[in-house]
Formats: C-alpha cells, sequence, structure tokens
C-alpha cells in the first residue's frame, strides 16, 4: 500500500456556482457521482480546510483538497539504467510499464519516485515524458536551471517546425529518434505527404496535425483532429518482416503520443496498440486509455546541447530484442 495523496485544485470564474458534487462528477468523470458523493461525506474533500456538504456551492478562489486514501498500486517495472550522468542531468532507460509522473492508480510506482528513492539528496525533474508503454531514452534534470535550458531545446524544436522555418544543424537541434513495430509493409507507403515519400517507400512524412477529441472515461484524449496542431514525423523503414515491420521515426514536434497518432492515422498503427487504430482517432465508445500497454514502442536515440557547456551529448538506448533488426 502506498500513503494515499491529495489533489489540490482551485476554483476558477467559470466554476463558480457548481456545488462540490457537480465540480467533481463534470471535471473527474473516472468516478461516479455516487463516489464523490461518498468521498465528500467522509470527509476525504474539503473546501477552504473545512468539510462541506454535497451540494455546498462553490465561489471563485475556494481551494478545494481531495484525499485520496492509500490504494495497492498495479505492479509494474520499478528498475532503470542510468545511460548517462554528471552534475546536471541523467539520461534513463525507462522500461516499457513503467509510468513517468503520478497519475492514475500511480503514485510510487512512477520513475520520478524511483529516482528521488535512489537519489535522496537530488531533485530529479523530467523534461519531457515517455507513455507507460514506451521505453528508452529519457533526459532528467538535476535542477530547475538545466531544466529549463533543456526544455527550451524541445520548443525550439516544435517553434522552428510550426514557423516553417528549417533550422541548420547545429548542437543546439535536440533529435529524438524511436523505433516502433508496425504490420506488414510489402511495398511503397501510402498515406504520406506528397513529395516525401522515396522510390522504393523506404522513407516517408507524415504531417497529421493532432488535436484533443472526446473521451468516455477521461474527458478528453489526443488524437487525429484536422483541427488540431501540425506536427511532423520522418520515418524509415529499417527491417521488413513477414509478419512486421521495423520503423525509426525522428520528431520534430512533442505532441502527445505523436508517434502513435501518426502512424495509425497514415494507415499502420503500432502492434498490439489498443488506443489507436487506423485513422489515428479512438473510436467514441473507446474505453482504452494513453496509458494502457501492448504496443512496442522504444526512445532509441536522444541527441542535445548540454545545459551547462553547451556540447553536443549523443545517447542510445538499447532496443529490446523484438525490436533489432535481425530479430
Amino acid at each position: 500500500m502506498n500513503q494515499g495523496w491529495t489533489y489540490c485544485d482551485r476554483i476558477q470564474p467559470k466554476s463558480a456556482g457548481l456545488t462540490v458534487l457537480d465540480y467533481y462528477t463534470r471535471c473527474y468523470v473516472h468516478s461516479s457521482a455516487a463516489e464523490w458523493r461518498a468521498r465528500i461525506e467522509q470527509g476525504q474533500i474539503l473546501v477552504d480546510g473545512e468539510r462541506v456538504q454535497a451540494q455546498t456551492v462553490l465561489s471563485k478562489g475556494n481551494r478545494l483538497s481531495y484525499y485520496r486514501l492509500p490504494w495497492e498500486e498495479p505492479t509494474v517495472p520499478l528498475d532503470f539504467e542510468v545511460l548517462y550522468e554528471d552534475a546536471h542531468l541523467w539520461v534513463v532507460a525507462k522500461p516499457s510499464g513503467l509510468p513517468v509522473l503520478p497519475g492514475g492508480g500511480f503514485l510510487e510506482h512512477t520513475l520520478l519516485h524511483q529516482l528521488r528513492s535512489r537519489y535522496p539528496n537530488e531533485q530529479p525533474i523530467p523534461v519531457h515524458r515517455l507513455g507507460r508503454g514506451t521505453s528508452g531514452a529519457m533526459l532528467i534534470a538535476k535542477s530547475q536551471v538545466a531544466r529549463a535550458q533543456l526544455a527550451r531545446q524541445f520548443r525550439v524544436r516544435t517553434a522552428s517546425y510550426d514557423s516553417s522555418v528549417t533550422p541548420a544543424e547545429s548542437p543546439q537541434t535536440l533529435t529524438k529518434i524511436y523505433r516502433a513495430l508496425i504490420g506488414p509493409v510489402d511495398g511503397p507507403v501510402d498515406g504520406a505527404v506528397d513529395g516525401a515519400v522515396d522510390g522504393a517507400g523506404d522513407r516517408f512524412t507524415y504531417t497529421y496535425p493532432i488535436g484533443k477529441l472526446p473521451h468516455v472515461k477521461i474527458g478528453y484524449i489526443y488524437g487525429h483532429s484536422p483541427t488540431g496542431l501540425p506536427s511532423r514525423s520522418e520515418c524509415r523503414i529499417v527491417e521488413r518482416r513477414a509478419d512486421s515491420t521495423l520503423v525509426d521515426v525522428s520528431i520534430s514536434t512533442g505532441r502527445p503520443h505523436q508517434i502513435r497518432i501518426h502512424l495509425a492515422a497514415g494507415g499502420y498503427p503500432l502492434l498490439g496498440d489498443p488506443l489507436y487504430p487506423v485513422g489515428g482517432a479512438p473510436a467514441e465508445d473507446c474505453v482504452a486509455l494513453p496509458g494502457d500497454c501492448g504496443y512496442h514502442l522504444h526512445a532509441h536515440r536522444l541527441r542535445f546541447a548540454h545545459p551547462d557547456t553547451g556540447d553536443a551529448i549523443a545517447v542510445e538506448a538499447t532496443p529490446p530484442e523484438i525490436l533489432r533488426a535481425g530479430f
């Protein structure tokens, strides 16, 4: 059992006038109205530090806290390998199945908690995220200064694409290459942007926009949406197999679940992905969640400028066996 957790909210003008019960029922649809009412009546939910009734009306600026009682977290792989470390940062190899940050049913069974446990005198700060089912190289800062400088490289990369300006290659250009497993591809790839496929169909690019879509369990989810934000994934076929295909993917933008969405939108969803079918948008009645596993996606190579020296740092995380050529 973990130690439980307190979730805090502050009432914004659009939520003023709602009752406590209505607020939690509307904003956190993972639980029913009856479940929220029971928590309010048991004193797990406070407003400005005081117990309230389910029908108490909220005002702008009220501070809400919900204490979730200790619970048994799902079993996940908790160990991780340190690929690079110095006074400013780590690059670690996150295993598939381990969430990065607390959320849902996970609190202590997260990469952040395991880092804090292994390094009690440090303050690890994830610079980016990998999905729970995604393995591979992940960048962790040891200070807010290092985190800000490294995060800027992510923003510069995305901003360069959004403005249709391709920056010259330099140590300041952050590069992330992933390895993915999709279904068999016998011939040239269909559905890529015009002019982006080479003669053999081994290289292709997807630029499907990604935005929020409704989800029956958590309110919204990201997927292929015509009104979403622009995004770009450059893909290269590594190996064609009888029942699957290995693909390397370099992303110019960092939209949520971008690789899973792009490959699915192009007609080649990741094998075993429970969330993103062909088209890149979950069905309206889909109950699968972003953290559900089953697919094979690995952050293979990471290149960035060191936040203190500016030197180019390149780190590679060995893929699991099924994602290695010649398997």
